[in-house]
């Protein structure tokens, strides 16, 4: 990096640590546009649907299209197969030309973590310098909303181009705060499709120095009791992983928890609990009650058989068991819930679609996943529909680009 980049770029965190969180942004893109002579610039956040982008822009006694909140203005563009939404999944840069202005596309991303695109207005035709100088800028930036959106609800409330119900909002915050991971050995991203009424559907996951752990929990039923069945679960076992206890200990002090407290007489979880040694591969999975997670070697789908254990909470003193599987460079991990299975949902071919989109990163292979599913069940799902992908490359993971994200699974090998 040039020193005048440097330079650049301390100035631009250096705008965002002087501005209020909800005018960091602002303040960067003015010191990009400033940089770069830009015509200029906007930011472009990813919705919580994956399939928009939403511009966020502060208009005092300006009415503009899209949703308003007090001087707050937030214009959703749906994904149509055109250079936004290309940028976004294919996550490279994109140069337009048109009105006697060039614009440059920027994937805004973090560890694989879509959070938006940088667009930037331009009076000359940017060459290859430029593209990068504006890639890196555009991968710092990602830093600057993750940074400020935690003081802020700007930014969640731009992403959320429907209203959350009281259910939908305790699920929310359930999840983890990046539903994508890049971390050298392995590729992650989970997805939550919701059904119309909140099913206590989750997903977690925490990288450790040499272990990746995760989760995927459905609570029974629907609604805010479902979402405070899940709250419990998910409590329980994360204050359990931090206390250095196993997948049997996680699940013994959730069952407890679960049958103690639930709101609801005969409430429990549904869950698959993993923990995967990043050094060799060992994967020791728990199956309370749950569908079977999946691995793709080879092209071939393969149900996995663990142990049989109740779901958590069902009865306060059942034991659990665990079973593992050891991970080859290539392989796939695939952990869904009853709702990509139930009802209209269980007519889509999950194999023959896992095989289909064997070539996607995690994070778009989810995000098929999701559109398979509403496209067979139709827009709106009797249940949560949620899934996990983990790929394995072990000691042969590819390289990650300098905007933080692969795009493909191309650059890893195949199962030997």
């Amino acid at each position: 990096m040039e020193d005048s980049e440097q330079i650049v770029l301390a100035e631009m965190l250096q705008s965002a640590e002087d501005a209020a969180p909800v005018e960091a942004v602002e303040a960067v893109t003015g010191a990009i546009a400033t940089a770069l002579n830009a015509l200029g610039v906007s930011l472009l956040i990813a919705d919580l649907s994956g399939r928009a982008l939403v511009r966020l822009t502060h208009q005092p006694g300006v009415a503009g299209p899209g949703r308003l909140q007090g001087e707050e203005l937030a214009e959703v563009l749906p994904f149509d197969g055109g250079p936004y939404e290309q940028a976004v999944r294919h996550q490279v840069p994109r140069v337009l030309v048109g009105d006697g202005r060039w614009t440059l596309l920027a994937p805004v991303t973090e560890r694989g973590e879509v959070i938006g695109l940088l667009e930037i207005d331009l009076p000359d035709e940017p060459d290859t310098e430029v593209i990068d100088r504006v890639a890196r800028t555009a991968h710092a930036l990602a830093f600057v909303v993750i940074a400020n959106r935690r003081h802020t609800d700007l930014f969640e409330w731009g992403q959320r181009s429907t209203p959350f119900t009281l259910s939908a909002e305790i699920q929310r915050r359930l999840l983890p705060a990046s539903f994508t991971c890049e971390a050298g050995a392995f590729a992650l991203s989970g997805w939550l499709e919701p059904a119309a009424s909140i099913g206590g559907d989750t997903f977690d996951y925490s990288v450790a120095r040499d272990v990746l752990h995760v989760s995927v929990t459905d609570a029974m039923g629907h609604g805010v009791a479902s979402a405070l069945t899940a709250t419990l679960g998910v409590g329980s076992l994360r204050n359990t992983r931090r206390r250095g206890m196993g997948l049997t200990g996680q699940a013994d002090e959730a069952n407890r928890a679960i049958a103690a407290h639930a709101n609801v007489r005969g409430a429990y979880v549904t869950a698959v609990l993993g923990r995967i040694e990043l050094s060799t591969g060992r994967c020791e999975l728990l199956n309370a009650g749950h569908v079977p997670p999946m691995l793709v070697r080879d092209g071939r789908t393969t149900v996995l058989e663990l142990p049989g254990n109740f779901p958590l909470g069902m009865f306060p003193e059942a034991g659990f068991r665990s079973g593992e599987v050891v991970l080859r460079p290539g392989d796939r991990l695939v952990v869904v819930t009853d709702g990509m299975r139930e009802r209209n949902a269980a007519d889509l071919d999950l194999p023959a679609a896992l095989h289909d989109i064997a070539s996607l990163h995690p994070r778009e292979a989810v995000r098929a996943l999701s559109d398979a599913v509403l496209a067979t069940a139709g827009p709106e799902l009797a249940d949560d529909a949620t899934l996990m992908i983990i790929d394995w490359y072990g000691g042969h993971g590819p390289r990650r680009s300098t905007a933080g994200a692969d795009t493909d699974r191309a650059s890893a090998p195949s199962s030997r």
